[in-house]
């Protein structure tokens, strides 16, 4: 009898500690289920950003090569494309439709062209691309006073069921800094309160540095992305040895950068600007 409930007994404690292993090994799994969907909601919430001057795809050796830009481009792998300097069937790019090649390329089936200006046979602005659906774009132009008509690009964009506003745009190159600052006065008091936008993205070639009237007057309504987490001085030109930061990405309202950096590539004469964001939760 004695050895009967020894036995009993022995079995019964070797039921519970099986029991007790099945059980932590349910709590491990579903634990791990539990980060598994938290991380893949907030995935959902993150997208990349890069802004990029291709100087009409020619690269630092004077060559024109779509290829290259194209290359670039998918190495970085963004959600959203911010282009200056694109042609549209222009003699010296080899008569190419650049955005939608580019499209096609990338895999980046949204696009969007905002025209500046008409020259010989074809068409020169910014380009928008994106993986999200584009639901509205215009382009606005700007007051000239410099030798070039300048515009920017504004598209709203569905993201992860969200509309946000993306401002693409290449600023005056002029000396005298009249034109930039007009730029972003137009900007900050005519084209934003156009928009019921709680998230807003601006990205492109500012011809200007950080210390200008320009970017001060734009820092009333955006903040430097680089500024919070760019490593480094953020130079851009020319894309072999920058000395000057005037290619940018700014954001305002509720979105979160994550990262930003600068791929070195002489693609063209300016250096692209890629960043990661994640869209906050609606308060």
């Amino acid at each position: 009898m004695k050895n009967l409930l020894s036995y009993k007994t022995l079995s019964l404690l070797r039921f519970l500690i099986y029991f007790v292993a099945f059980l932590a090994s349910v709590f491990a799994v579903f634990s791990l289920a539990e980060k598994i969907g938290s991380k893949q909601v907030k995935d959902q919430s993150a997208f990349r950003i890069m802004t990029y001057n291709i100087h009409h795809a020619e690269g630092m050796d004077g060559i024109v090569n779509l290829e290259r830009i194209a290359d670039v481009i998918k190495k970085e792998n963004p959600d959203i494309l911010l282009l200056q300097e694109v042609d549209i069937n222009l003699n010296r790019s080899g008569n190419m439709d650049i955005p939608q090649l580019l499209s096609k390329k990338t895999g980046l089936k949204n696009v969007v062209f905002g025209k500046n200006l008409d020259i010989d046979t074809g068409s020169y602005g910014n380009a928008t691309l994106s993986r999200y659906l584009i639901a509205s774009s215009k382009n606005f132009q700007f007051e000239r006073i410099g030798s070039e008509q300048r515009g920017i690009l504004a598209t709203e964009i569905s993201l992860h069921g969200r509309e946000i506003l993306v401002l693409n745009s290449h600023f005056d190159h002029s000396q005298d800094d009249a034109e930039r600052i007009l730029n972003a006065e137009k900007i900050i008091h005519e084209i934003l309160p156009k928009y019921n936008a709680d998230v807003v993205l601006f990205g492109g070639d500012f011809n200007d540095i950080p210390t200008s009237q320009m970017y001060q007057k734009l820092n009333e309504k955006f903040q430097d992305t680089w500024m919070i987490f760019g490593q480094g001085d953020g130079m851009t030109i020319p894309a072999d040895q920058p000395i000057k930061r005037i290619d940018y990405i700014l954001f305002s309202g509720n979105i979160q950068p994550d990262s930003i950096w600068i791929p070195k590539t002489e693609a063209s004469d300016h250096l692209p600007v890629v960043a990661d964001f994640i869209l906050a939760e609606d308060e």
